[in-house]
């Protein structure tokens, strides 16, 4: 808290929504004004005794003297964050020094007053955090602020609450209602008022949406150097768990380590293991992200020098927080960060700087979060003055530990490696994995011609849904088709006939697209960045750059293909497809759609021309929306262009019936994803559009069918709108589409209850036989 004596606080004044607005105004005219601003309230909770930790304020403070208040409280001056400046008051105030995933915001809510006749007007968004402490701190181990704090006492949140809605005198008052800090209370309830056996039936009921398949693929075929190879590639693959886990959010490898190592301890905590593995993150991704763990499950850290020592106590022990909220910006910005802070602090910046930090590989950090020099090689400072505090680090400095051991491995594999491609691919990627500089690396994996498959490395962009900019990294190591990659040459040698026939105006259309090379794989390990549903294709690089001037490259997944059509689409069909065209839908034309989705990836709009001339690019347009578009484009452009080739005498044999029948079938598989997942939502989007205009009909008993007769059409409309939505940037276009159609309507939902009834799969899990044993014990 400011000193008497020091200069007036400033804060950020902000908008009623609570973004900053890039102004800042004294304290005193902030609440002569009724400015909204910020501020933060820590309370410390022991969970042995189920008790908050008071504060007394001081009698010489200007409001509420003399009452029992929050463990600890203050406003975030300007230019400070929230996080930073709730370490700081619980320092200043109580002596707890704590690291920050000791902190979990559970909740912010708007405290809206006016006092002293209307002189003093406080409107405040109050971050809320809640430090979980294993048992009480004893009280002599707290250094009090004479100025701020008087005395300390525990008392039991249920009592506390109690006190609150009888407005006691002697406590400064809260609403304690839903919206306001009956959160706090609730919140506590939940989390310590469970029913293990109904949390261990709901956690197995979680678990059974996945069929475990093991994917033991055969090694013949590889040369002896290969196998020599692949031992080390497995390694080097398994340490992108390693920094995915980090990325994702910062206590997350502790969260990990503990729930791996009390995995034993009864069934519910096995079952807690076994739903972790599959979602590498507390947030279910077949559940829209929701928690299915609480702090209070996390990772206990002791600290002995977090207060004042006391004879006998071994000192604090806390669990290491993580918010019920999956962050939107994971862990790749600040978490109290918001859009308009980094947009004021990017557009500050000299144009290749600004594309730098926008850019895949690096993290954005704050200056006042960090005890490094922030100038350190590779980050680029904020400018001058107190007004930024942002700067960025580039991947190779932040994951460096793992970075250089992967990038070891990898160099000895590619020493190994009978394959020039694949030496070539591996080299460079190691090299890559140090410099940053992931350019060459690309190149070299889009021409990769090798046996043994191989993609690792930072990609997509999903868990950044703030921006959608940040990468993560991922493994898949797999033994090439030969048969099924010379079977798929032809849509890549076609991709540029299809660019020239797309459906949006000749003028967003482009006149130099590279085909794209197609290797089907039989997938025998990933790692990284592959929780939740599996995919079945990837199509690569993302790199503006490198779509424009050399386009892209597709892996299809074989084996993951036919075991989700074996365990998850036959069975969706048998349900939801009226039995008339039941026969309609196989394997063949489920995994040609995949090819066409990849294709279409690598075709339409990436680098393009604002209506205002300038060059940027669809991803950094649309930012946050963009994922899910893209899904959305590369499906059912995908079903345009089976449609045109086979028109084209291209797939001779092909049913355009299957096409669309399987196609539907799809459409219930991939949104049980989830509608925030990016392939859910852009599936929700197809499903709505093409029923709107009757080319998927609802019939009477509660089954769907194709119209064959206007599918073409709704199928070409929607292509034409995403392509002409992507072509023009039009962010504004693409959320109205998204919020319109990317939605549970009605028939999804009739769908979706009928296949839960019956309990079919959503996804796979995968086992990896092969890369178990070479990694041993170690299960990551």
């Amino acid at each position: 808290m400011a000193e008497p004596h020091k200069q007036e606080e400033h804060f950020d004044v902000l908008t009623k929504t609570g973004e900053k607005t890039g102004l800042s105004k004294s304290r005193g005219d902030v609440h002569r004004d009724g400015d909204y601003h910020r501020a933060v309230h820590v309370w410390i909770f022991a969970e042995s005794t189920q008790e908050l930790l008071l504060q007394l304020r001081a009698d010489c403070k200007d409001s509420w003297a003399g009452l029992w208040d929050i463990s600890s409280a203050g406003h975030i001056s300007a230019g400070d964050s929230s996080l930073e400046t709730a370490r700081r008051e619980l320092q200043e105030e109580l002596g707890v020094i704590l690291p920050k995933d000791a902190f979990e915001l559970i909740f912010i809510f708007l405290h809206e007053t006016s006092t002293n006749g209307g002189q003093f007007i406080n409107n405040e968004f109050e971050d809320v955090y809640l430090v979980t402490t294993l048992d009480p701190i004893p009280l002599e181990a707290f250094t009090l602020q004479e100025s701020e704090v008087s005395a300390v006492k525990y008392i039991h949140y249920l009592e506390y609450k109690n006190l609150l809605a009888n407005e006691d005198p002697e406590y400064v008052p809260y609403d304690v209602n839903a919206q306001q800090y009956g959160q706090l209370f609730d919140i506590i309830a939940r989390r310590y008022k469970v029913d293990n056996v109904a949390r261990s039936l709901s956690l197995q009921k979680q678990l059974q949406r996945y069929a475990s398949v093991s994917l033991n693929v055969e090694l013949t075929g590889l040369s002896d150097a290969d196998k020599g190879a692949l031992d080390l590639l497995i390694k080097a693959a398994a340490i992108m768990d390693e920094i995915f886990n980090l990325q994702v959010w910062y206590s997350n490898p502790y969260l990990r380590d503990w729930l791996e190592k009390h995995a034993a301890a009864s069934q519910l905590d096995k079952l807690k293991w076994a739903y972790y593995l599959i979602n590498k993150t507390p947030w279910s991704c077949l559940d829209e992200n929701e928690a299915y763990l609480t702090t209070a499950d996390s990772a206990i850290k002791l600290l002995p020098e977090a207060t004042r020592r006391v004879s006998g106590w071994k000192g604090l022990e806390y669990k290491a927080a993580f918010p019920s909220q999956k962050p939107p910006g994971a862990n790749f910005y600040p978490p109290d960060m918001d859009k308009m802070e980094f947009t004021q602090w990017k557009d500050s910046l000299p144009e290749d700087q600004q594309n730098i930090v926008a850019g895949f590989f690096s993290v954005i950090k704050r200056h006042s979060e960090s005890n490094s020099d922030s100038s350190s090689p590779g980050s680029i400072n904020h400018l001058e003055g107190p007004k930024y505090d942002l700067y960025n680090v580039p991947f190779s400095q932040e994951y460096n530990s793992f970075l250089s051991k992967a990038a070891e491995l990898l160099r000895k594999a590619g020493d190994r490696t009978s394959s020039p491609s694949l030496r070539r691919l591996l080299h460079s990627k190691a090299d890559a994995f140090l410099s940053n500089d992931y350019y060459e690396s690309d190149i070299a994996w889009m021409e990769l011609d090798s046996k043994l498959d191989v993609t690792i490395g930072p990609y997509e962009t999903y868990e950044d849904t703030l921006f959608g900019y940040k990468a993560t990294f991922e493994a898949f190591i797999g033994i090439r088709d030969d048969k099924g990659t010379a079977q798929v040459k032809f849509f890549g040698d076609n991709l540029q006939v299809l660019e020239q026939n797309l459906p949006m105006d000749d003028a967003y259309k482009s006149k130099d697209v590279s085909a794209a090379p197609i290797r089907v794989v039989q997938l025998l390990y990933n790692a990284g960045d592959v929780k939740g549903p599996q995919t079945v294709a990837f199509n690569l690089p993302n790199d503006e750059r490198i779509v424009k001037d050399r386009g892209t490259s597709m892996v299809m997944l074989k084996n993951v293909s036919e075991a989700k059509f074996k365990h998850i689409l036959q069975p969706i069909a048998d349900v939801c497809i009226t039995n008339e065209q039941r026969e309609f839908v196989d394997f063949d034309s489920f995994f040609t759609h995949t090819i066409c989705h990849e294709c279409c990836h690598g075709i339409g709009p990436h680098s393009i021309t604002l209506p205002n001339g300038k060059k940027s690019t669809v991803r950094l347009e649309l930012q946050e929306l963009h994922s899910a578009l893209e899904e959305a484009k590369a499906d059912i452009v995908g079903l345009w262009a089976l449609r045109f080739l086979t028109l084209q005498g291209l797939l001779p044999g092909a049913s355009l019936k299957s096409v669309y029948a399987t196609f539907l079938v799809g459409c219930f598989r991939s949104v049980r994803f989830g509608l925030l997942e990016a392939h859910g939502k852009g599936q929700a989007l197809q499903f709505n559009w093409l029923y709107e205009k009757e080319a998927f009909v609802l019939n009477p008993d509660e089954t769907f069918s194709v119209n064959f007769d206007k599918v073409e059409d709704a199928v070409e409309s929607l292509s034409r709108e995403i392509l002409t939505i992507q072509a023009r940037g039009d962010k504004e276009s693409a959320k109205l589409l998204l919020q319109k159609y990317g939605v549970m309507s009605e028939p999804l939902k009739l769908a979706l209850h009928n296949l839960e009834q019956i309990q079919v799969p959503v996804d796979i899990a995968p086992e990896f036989p092969v890369a178990n044993g070479i990694l041993g014990k170690k299960q990551f």
